[in-house]
């Protein structure tokens, strides 16, 4: 391969001729630097030595250019090496544009490559310049990869790329290149610096995705190589045929779809049209295109130009297909195949087109000129149509030069669809009458004929009148043969009754002669066989002839001299029985002249005329034809007519004639012709006529003659054969042959033009039989795939017409083969060369194979007689019946959850395991899971489609069917899907008798976009409203039930957010309104924020939004607009226009389970009641209206908040004997304390009509509600009867607006609703556990829970719950405080700890303890805790210190009036010191001492009004007054954080019948622990239910306050003295060194408190009582034992004795105290607090409650005490247990 690079390399000639398509050309790139700008300097960016020498020194010098404005200044470092050399470094200024060049010297030592850099630095930076040296090697560039354009498959695509040689070297390179890429040129040479381009070619033969590299071997002695990557696709191109415009109507189902219709051209015209060959694939597509190649077929009427061509991809390529017909009537039809490259595919096009000819008529059939005296012309009308659009050439035949009928236009051509009135003259020579058949010839049409008939009178001779019934008579008694007797003769048969007549008064033989045969009609014969057959032209005729002429033609040739004519003798016959006259038209002025005129010949015998032509001139031409007229001679006078029906019309006798007289050295006329002559008879069946018209026309300005010689192909007859053509006339020919012979014989007829030999043309034409001939496809085999039993498979057959002529078919199936086999169509004609595609369908009725047999029989659509009936050809059929089943791929699908009315798609896969195609019917059956209206969801449409839901599989294959799912409710579908094998007798479900076979089961569940609001929080104005009432207030209940349902049709009206709106106010398409009430406040307080957490509980993202109505309406033009407005739709532009009302988001999105928080708020800027409606909208769900109301009132206006005027109270079962306090709230919304007083009149009636029965009981009627809190009415409602009651009671305030509230109770009875249920459902809590990211803005702590709903407990237990309060801020502390003043008197709940301080981040856990008061309530509590951030407080002290302390300098502090006294010193406010700093500075000196001292402004103790915004100028006022008043600094406002606590106590004997599961769960305490200190008996008397208490505790129940500090007084003072006595405390001492006896720790916690002072003290150990007891006892035992000593035997039975009593007594005693009320207290007073203090320590991490337990062996060790204690603050706590120390193990779970 690389021999050439042996030798000497060729040069640069050779090269170009070895290589072609290689261009080698220096690189222009070599010596070219690339060049970089650094800060302004352009530099090379590397500067290379090539072709050095060792010891020899190389320079180069490095430019250094200012590209800048400025000059710029550098410095340069020289190379690190010794090899690179240069000037010692100086500093280089360079000007803008000029430059430097820096030498550099290479001093290579060996030969090896170097490397260095010289680096220089400016004061931006520094940059360096590369130094290379390389030795000289080969090395060639060319790119890495080249990729090449698609490719089709077959077909070539080819690019190039350069091949570089980059090194110092003569190179030589070789490349490999695996198939199918190739390289142009593969080897070559290359010199150092030159390059050449390589052609890459790629030609694929499949579609492949090519990815392969090519090596190119390159160098000298060390080969070396290089790897190019060629990249190329090929791909299989894919051709279509598209005909535009409308599709061949006629074109059956089958493989030919793309039809060219050319419809109906006409005869010798080319008609074009256009093809699209589309190419559906990405790559360019060769194709070529060829004609379906016929044998018999040589004259193609369709023909194209293109043969071979490209088809761009994605494009088309349009093909021009002509149409050329030939032969009228003639239907065409022809295929051209588009295949591509390869022949990978083809494309069949269908053509076909007719051939359409003129269809000339005459309007009538014969032209009567009645009779006319002899000397005169009598003219009549004949009309001529063509209702054609085709152009007609039309000829009669008669010479109106020599005949008695002449017209105006005997030749001429007949436009398309046009009528022409052609004159008609008849001037008769002799008095007889006249008639002549002429023939009007049209060119490519069947001749016609016209009778023309009149009679001449002269004074002499009257023949009978000849009239067009007569012709009608004659032709009748001509097929009757009768005309050859003369009239006479007829009129005595007729008289002697040999003749009769018939209904038509047509002569006949008597019936009787011959009895069998009904009397002969005359039938009109066509009109080319009446042409042809008239016994002259050829041997046979129609009739024979009753007077004959010979010759018929005759040529007269040369006549010169003139005079010297022969005349030509002419034979008349007479072949009638009667004598007959011949009378000869003259022709005045005609060189012919027949001699004599008139003449009688007898019956049967000839006559003798003689021709004389006389020329006139030499070296002419003459032509002309005689006529002449044979009659009976009786019919001369129409007396001799005695039976009208006896008339015989004359016979006329033509002789045409001919002569020139040109001389032997003239030449003859040149004729000027044009010859159309169709290349082919039209096709015609074996032995059966055809013909064909040609036509000669005379462009030239003489007259021509012609003659053809029809000796020369006796196998065609011509007609004429001779005659003349006037100049700018034509001659139209007809021409007849009788094929026999299937193989095409070419026809030749000499056509003599001008009597002269050298003018003669040739018709060529050829003629050819058709036979039957009809083309089966695949050799008559027909195959059928294995198909289901009873089921049919359909194939197209193709069958071919592979003749010219039209043919019928006709299938005939076996009688027992019909039910399995059919065809469709069974019968039908096939035109010309025709492919028709038959639909064949097989339909097995049972598990075998099939052979089958079919015949079709075809025959000539228009049969001839001679040709054979039909011909029938076998068809051979193959099938087999086979049975199979269908599975689906996966038999559960479960499409999860689907939006309501969104439709959901997927495919479920359907597999045919058997060998033989199944067609299937799918139905589905659908089930819902969930309780639902049936009479609705009858009425709902399927929700699951199957598409296709029938279709065939075939045979191991799998069919994909779409499951469409659009669920019409929220519900939970089951739809199973069943199928039917579909059959012939079964093709849908409905005939079907078969079981459907389960297929699979498909589950989706319809869901609706479910949110709802999660949780609710207040700042602001409303940061006193308790959740709970803001729960009412903004009816989230009702909104959440709302979202429960489904969305209504009128709220699915606009499915998404839109505006639609063109009125301000929208309109409502949703029955659900909420009121959202945002209660009220005193103008220019804070906006009232409300924050409410959107949550998606479900399983859909939904997208919601807040719709204002600005964001519904249209914008529309200012034209459009209403210009009046309505009040409503005035306040709401002002609510919109000053934002009253905001939503902050208005809109969002929640994936499922994703919270969001939506801000509201209500700005009170003007006073009154604001309304809004606003839209909540979810995407593709509910709609409901909201409807913001918010009051502002004055700031001195007493007002209460209603939330609602109707009042529901919790229903209670009837009989109840201690119903539960209920409560009604009211809220201040005003800035002043409201009274407020229940009017109990409606009440007193309602108990007076329910038998004195208290049903509603008001037990607050009046009280007083601070500004900005919640006020609370507590009621009974003791229902007497299970019905609903309702009261309505007037609520008045006072100073304010009264209300009327209407309060309704429902009782129902217990027996039959079930009281627990009841109890359940009140008590069921709607908000329980808060979240972090509902936060209000500024809040820095937050509640683990929101709402505590205890449930229902008993009366004197207690219940405990756990909240965490947490620190969210991550850099303050914060200090909280719970208010418990309304409720730490009654001692019904305790907080523990009640204040604290949260460091950042910190929780604390709050014990929240409820213990009913002994009475039945729903209890409803708001805890509210306080929450202010640490800093803020301190600032707050700081800041109150400096005002207090102001405040008393201010009051010692006095003012001396007089101007011209100076003081050295005065105070300032903080507040204006700053200020007054500023302003002295800038006062001159005396101006400054005074200001210096300047009174501090009043202390006042008024608040600063928020005003609203806008209110400007009263701001204004208020700041100025603020600067001269020095303000007591308000604390700040505290962040309130809302806890409800909720519960139910029933008395202890209703809770036990109502939950006596329940029962065991609570501890009942000692009766009197849970009450007051102040109500228990001071002397432990027990107080029972109507019992008289002590005299002295009534006493002091009954003092009154004086009297109680008086005691409280003396008893301090009393206490004091003990405390301070040292006595007392000595004694103190030694009683707490004593053991504690075990009966201490039984003392009441409140009598332990009262005896400590007030101060909480240890809880004692758990040490044993028992020796305490007994110590004097052992004290008298050793006593007893040293008095007397009696025997040791005595001593030890008494000690066992003794020890025996001991614990005898000790367990007695153990059982009396657990049996002690107060035991089962302090045990649960200590499982409470054990509980306690693990929850704490799990709260800190402490204890892992949830680990895997554990068990670890320990060592004997014994336990260490875990010991927890709350803070010093929860020490303080009355209500707190006090703190005890508790032994625990340690928790020993994992990390």
């Amino acid at each position: 391969m690389l021999a050439q690079g042996r030798g000497e390399p060729p040069d640069s000639g050779s090269f170009g001729k070895l290589h072609c398509g290689c261009v080698r050309k220096l690189s222009a790139r070599k010596g070219r630097k690339k060049k970089g700008v650094f800060w302004g300097i352009e530099v090379a960016e590397t500067l290379r030595w090539r072709g050095w020498e060792l010891g020899k020194e190389t320079i180069k010098h490095l430019i250094l250019k200012n590209v800048q404005e400025k000059t710029q200044k550098l410095s340069y470092r020289c190379p690190s090496t010794r090899f690179f050399i240069t000037v010692f470094p100086q500093p280089i200024a360079l000007s803008p544009g000029m430059s430097l060049t820096l030498p550099i010297i290479f001093r290579p030592t060996e030969k090896r490559d170097y490397e260095d850099s010289i680096c220089f630095r400016k004061a931006e930076g520094e940059f360096s310049v590369t130094l290379r040296a390389t030795l000289p090697r080969p090395c060639l560039s060319f790119p890495a990869t080249v990729r090449l354009p698609v490719c089709a498959v077959h077909n070539v695509t080819e690019t190039t790329f350069t091949v570089r040689n980059v090194g110092d070297l003569i190179t030589v390179f070789a490349w490999e290149t695996p198939s199918p890429f190739y390289m142009i040129p593969d080897h070559g040479m290359l010199s150092a610096g030159e390059e050449c381009t390589i052609k890459v070619v790629f030609q694929p033969k499949v579609a492949v995705l090519c990815d392969v590299a090519a090596t190119c071997w390159f160098g000298g002695e060390e080969k070396q190589k290089r790897t190019l990557q060629l990249k190329a696709r090929a791909k299989y191109p894919y051709l279509r045929v598209n005909v535009p415009g409308e599709q061949y109507e006629g074109v059956k189902p089958g493989k030919f779809r793309d039809v060219l219709c050319f419809g109906f051209v006409p005869v010798g015209t080319t008609v074009e049209k256009c093809v699209e060959i589309l190419n559906l694939s990405v790559v360019d597509a060769p194709c070529r295109i060829e004609r379906a190649q016929d044998p018999l077929l040589q004259d193609h009427v369709f023909s194209c130009d293109v043969s071979h061509s490209v088809v761009p991809a994605k494009g088309k390529l349009v093909l021009c297909i002509r149409f050329q017909p030939r032969t009228v009537g003639e239907h065409s039809t022809d295929y051209f195949t588009i295949m591509s490259a390869g022949c990978l595919q083809q494309a069949v096009l269908k053509v076909v087109g007719s051939c359409k000819g003129p269809l000339v008529s005459l309007h009538q059939s014969s032209v009567d000129f009645d009779w006319i005296n002899l000397g005169e012309s009598s003219m009549q009308i004949l009309k001529i149509s063509n209702i054609s659009d085709v152009p007609a050439y039309y000829q009669f035949d008669i010479d109106g030069r020599g005949s008695v009928f002449s017209l105006d236009h005997p030749c001429g051509v007949l436009e398309g669809t046009t009528t022409r009135a052609l004159k008609v003259t008849f001037r008769p020579t002799h008095p007889i009458s006249y008639h002549r058949r002429v023939v009007c010839l049209v060119h490519h049409q069947e001749p016609l004929y016209v009778d023309f008939f009149g009679t001449c009178h002269s004074d002499t001779a009257k023949p009978a009148i000849l009239q067009a019934r007569h012709l009608s008579w004659f032709r009748t008694n001509m097929v009757r043969g009768l005309t050859f007797y003369p009239p006479d003769i007829l009129s005595a048969m007729l008289k002697d009754g040999m003749l009769q007549m018939d209904e038509k008064r047509a002569l006949m033989l008597p019936p009787e002669i011959p009895p069998d045969k009904p009397p002969e009609e005359y039938v009109e014969a066509s009109s080319m066989a009446e042409y042809f057959c008239d016994g002259i032209s050829s041997d046979l005729a129609l009739f024979p002839p009753h007077v004959s002429v010979s010759p018929r033609e005759y040529d007269f040739g040369c006549c010169v001299p003139l005079h010297q004519v022969e005349p030509l003798p002419l034979c008349v016959t007479n072949h009638t029985k009667g004598k007959i006259t011949v009378a000869w038209t003259p022709s005045h002025g005609s060189a012919f002249q027949v001699a004599p005129e008139i003449c009688d010949i007898p019956p049967l015998k000839s006559s003798a005329f003689r021709v004389l032509f006389q020329p006139t001139q030499l070296n002419s031409l003459y032509a002309a034809e005689l006529e002449g007229f044979a009659f009976y001679k009786v019919l001369r006078q129409y007396s001799n007519i005695e039976e009208d029906a006896t008339i015989c019309p004359p016979w006329c006798l033509t002789v045409r004639l001919r002569a020139h007289t040109f001389e032997a050295e003239r030449e003859h006329f040149i004729p000027q012709d044009v010859l159309d002559v169709p290349k082919t008879f039209p096709p015609v069946a074996s032995d059966t006529d055809t013909y064909c018209s040609v036509l000669l026309s005379n462009t030239g300005t003489s007259l021509i003659t012609f003659s053809v010689n029809q000796t020369a192909c006796p196998s065609v007859l011509v007609k004429p054969h001779s005659g003349h053509i006037i100049p700018g006339g034509h001659q139209i020919f007809f021409l007849s042959t009788h094929p026999v012979s299937t193989t095409p014989q070419q026809h030749v007829l000499p056509l003599q033009l001008n009597s002269c030999p050298g003018y003669t043309k040739e018709i060529a034409i050829r003629s050819c039989a058709e036979s039957l001939l009809l083309l089966l496809e695949g050799d008559g085999n027909l195959y059928f795939k294995p198909i289901y039993v009873g089921t049919s498979s359909t194939r197209m057959y193709t069958v071919k017409n592979c003749t010219r002529l039209p043919m019928a078919f006709t299938w005939k199936i076996q009688q027992s083969d019909s039910k399995v086999l059919s065809v469709r169509p069974a019968t039908g004609f096939l035109q010309p060369y025709e492919a028709m595609a038959q639909e064949w369908t097989f339909t097995p009725d049972k598990v075998t194979k099939y052979l089958l047999r079919a015949v079709v029989f075809v025959s000539w659509k228009s049969p001839a007689p001679a040709s054979p009936k039909s011909v029938h050809y076998t068809l051979r059929i193959v099938g087999e019946g086979a049975l199979g089943t269908i599975r689906a791929q996966k038999e559960h699908l479960d499409l999860g959850n689907i939006l309501v009315g969104d439709l959901q798609s997927c495919s479920i896969v359907l597999l045919n395991d058997g060998f033989c195609s199944l067609k299937f019917i799918l139905s589905v059956e659908q089930l819902i899971n969930r309780p639902c209206d049936p009479e609705e969801v009858r009425s709902d449409p399927l929700a699951l489609e199957l598409e296709p839901s029938r279709g065939t599989i075939p045979a191991r294959s799998k069919a994909f069917v779409r499951v469409s799912v659009r669920p019409a409710r929220r519900l939970h579908y089951t739809w199973s899907i069943k199928y039917n094998i579909g059959t012939s007798t079964a093709p849908d479900l409905v005939s079907t008798k078969e079981e459907p076979q389960p297929l699979c089961r498909v589950e989706a569940t319809g869901v609706y976009p479910a949110f709802c609001v999660a949780d609710a929080s207040s700042a602001g104005s409303a940061s006193g409203v308790s959740r709970l009432y803001l729960w009412r207030l903004f009816s989230l209940d009702k909104l959440n039930g709302y979202l429960e349902q489904d969305p209504t049709p009128s709220e699915l009206t606009y499915r998404v957010p839109t505006r639609h709106s063109t009125c301000l106010i929208p309109p409502v398409y949703t029955p659900f309104v909420v009121d959202f009430n945002f209660g009220a406040a005193p103008i220019g307080s804070q906006p009232t924020l409300v924050v409410l957490l959107l949550l998606n509980k479900g399983v859909m993202p939904v997208e919601w939004a807040f719709l204002f109505p600005s964001d519904q309406k249209m914008e529309m033009e200012h034209w459009a607009e209403d210009a009046e407005f309505s009040p409503r739709e005035l306040h709401q532009m002002r609510i919109q226009d000053n934002q009253l009302f905001t939503v902050s988001p208005k809109s969002g999105k929640l994936l499922p389970g994703q919270e969001e928080c939506v801000q509201l708020s209500h700005r009170h800027d003007f006073i009154g009641t604001d309304h809004l409606p606003v839209l909540l909208k979810a995407s593709y769900g509910h709609e409901i209206l909201l409807n913001f109301r918010g009051v502002t009132v004055k700031q001195d206006q007493r007002y209460v908040h209603f939330a609602s005027t109707k009042h529901h109270f919790t229903p209670i079962a009837i009989g109840t004997s201690h119903p539960p306090t209920q409560v009604y709230e009211l809220y201040n919304g005003g800035s002043m304390p409201v009274l407020f007083e229940v009017q109990l009149d409606s009440i007193m009636r309602i108990q007076k009509d329910n038998f004195q029965h208290p049903v509603f009981v008001c037990l607050t009627p009046r009280g007083e509600i601070p500004p900005g809190t919640t006020g609370q009415i507590e009621w009974i409602f003791s229902p007497l009867e299970a019905r609903t009651y309702s009261v309505e009671v007037p609520i008045h305030i006072l100073g304010g607006r009264s209300a009327l509230i209407t309060f309704q109770g429902v009782g129902y009875d217990p027996n039959t609703t079930g009281e627990n249920t009841t109890f359940s459902e009140v008590l069921a809590p709607s908000v329980l556990l808060g979240s972090t990211k509902l936060t209000v803005p500024g809040q820095a702590a937050t509640l683990s829970h929101h709402k505590i709903c205890v449930g229902n407990i008993p009366d004197c237990s207690r219940a405990c719950r756990l909240v965490f309060l947490n620190n969210i801020s991550e850099s303050k502390a914060v200090v909280f405080a719970w208010k418990t003043s309304t409720f730490k008197d009654s001692g019904v709940l305790q907080i523990a700890p009640e204040q604290g301080v949260l460091q950042p981040g910190e929780s604390i856990p709050c014990f929240i303890t409820l213990q009913p008061s002994g009475i039945a309530a729903l209890c409803s509590i708001d805890l509210v805790c306080e929450v202010h951030v640490q800093e803020s407080l301190r600032q707050h002290e700081r800041d109150l210190r400096e005002w207090e302390r102001e405040k008393e300098r201010q009051a010692v502090e006095f003012t001396i009036t007089e101007k011209d006294l100076r003081a050295e010193k005065k105070p300032k406010s903080p507040a204006g010191r700053s200020s007054d700093s500023a302003e002295t500075e800038n006062l001159p000196e005396p101006s400054a001492v005074l200001r210096r001292y300047k009174t501090l402004p009043p202390i006042k103790n008024r608040p600063v009004p928020n005003l609203p915004a806008g209110h400007l100028d009263r701001r204004l006022l208020l700041d100025k007054e603020a600067s001269r008043v020095w303000v007591k600094p308000e604390p700040p406002k505290p962040i309130l954080l809302h806890l409800a606590v909720t519960a139910r106590s029933h008395s202890t004997e209703d809770f036990f019948r109502n939950f006596p599961s329940e029962f065991p769960k609570y501890f009942l305490p000692c009766p009197f622990s849970h009450l007051p200190l102040e109500t228990r008996p001071v002397d432990g008397t027990k107080v029972s239910d109507g019992t008289e208490m002590d005299p002295k505790w009534l006493s002091l129940a009954a003092a009154s306050k004086q009297e109680l500090q008086i005691v409280t007084d003396v008893l301090t003072g009393v206490l004091s003295g003990l405390l301070e006595n040292t006595q007392f405390q000595e004694a103190a001492k030694r009683c707490l060194d004593e053991p504690i006896p075990y009966f201490s720790q039984f003392r009441c916690k409140e009598s332990a408190e009262a005896q400590d002072g007030g101060q909480c003290t240890t809880a004692p150990s758990r040490g044993s009582a028992s020796p305490d007891l007994y110590t004097e006892e052992n004290g008298e035992r050793e006593e007893i034992k040293q008095e007397s000593s009696p025997s040791k035997e005595f001593l030890e039975s008494w000690e066992r004795l003794s020890e025996v009593f001991h614990h005898e007594q000790l367990r007695e005693q153990k059982e009396m105290l657990s049996r002690h009320p107060a035991f089962g207290t302090l045990v649960e007073l200590v499982l409470e607090n054990t509980l306690q203090n693990i929850l704490i320590e799990a709260s800190r991490g402490e204890v892992v409650l949830t680990a895997r337990p554990r068990v670890i062996a320990l060592p004997p060790s014994p336990f260490r005490r875990a010991t927890l204690t709350l803070p010093h603050h929860d020490l303080n706590s009355a209500c707190w247990p006090p703190p005890r120390t508790y032994a625990l193990p340690v928790s020993s779970a994992p990390a």
